[in-house]
């Protein structure tokens, strides 16, 4: 099983951890009861928004895979839209869990039919409180697919992902992005 922290993620916590305590040590040397409180309160709170924040950078830098090999194809019979491939771990690091993000435009805007009506579409004040009979088709469709788990270093997994498509894109287009963690 893989964990979600490597050894940087540990050792910046254990800055922190660190970091805090020191901060803390310092804070208790104030003989105002109110003050203290609020520097304990204020020390807690920053060093918490700084750790997750730190993990997060550090995902980016650390959890690096790559798509590899990936073909799309729409399955008539069953409406749907597939997308296979490839997911490599290209970092020095082992991944815990790879999503790749789908989304399926339907009919992008080009300057020659751009009209009004594709930019705004006024609506009353209290439209939110009447039901309208009005099925507005969606325009663009995004799913979230996990498509591998405990990806080891050098590690290539392969993948499918379906998602369901709509009869009526008539020019759609595919963006897909890949995030680990």
């Amino acid at each position: 099983m893989v964990s979600y922290f490597t050894i940087v993620h540990i050792i910046t916590l254990a800055i922190f951890f660190v970091l805090f305590i020191i901060l803390l040590i310092l804070s208790l040397k104030e003989t105002r009861k109110k003050v203290l409180v609020a520097m304990i309160f204020s020390n807690f709170l920053v060093i918490s928004m700084l750790a997750v924040f730190s993990m997060f950078v550090l995902d980016k830098y650390t959890k690096k895979a790559r798509l590899e090999d990936v073909s799309q194809a729409r399955v008539l019979i069953s409406e749907s839209f597939v997308v296979t491939g490839r997911v490599r771990n290209i970092g020095r690091f082992d991944i815990s869990k790879c999503f790749l993000k789908v989304k399926l435009v339907n009919n992008a805007i080009t300057s020659k039919n751009l009209k009004g009506s594709n930019i705004y579409n006024p609506t009353g004040g209290l439209a939110f409180l009447t039901k309208t009979t009005n099925q507005e088709r969606k325009s663009t469709i995004i799913k979230n697919f996990l498509i591998a788990k405990n990806l080891r270093v050098d590690e290539l997994r392969n993948f499918s992902a379906s998602m369901r498509y709509p009869s009526y894109f008539k020019s759609p287009s595919l963006i897909y992005k890949l995030h680990c963690r």
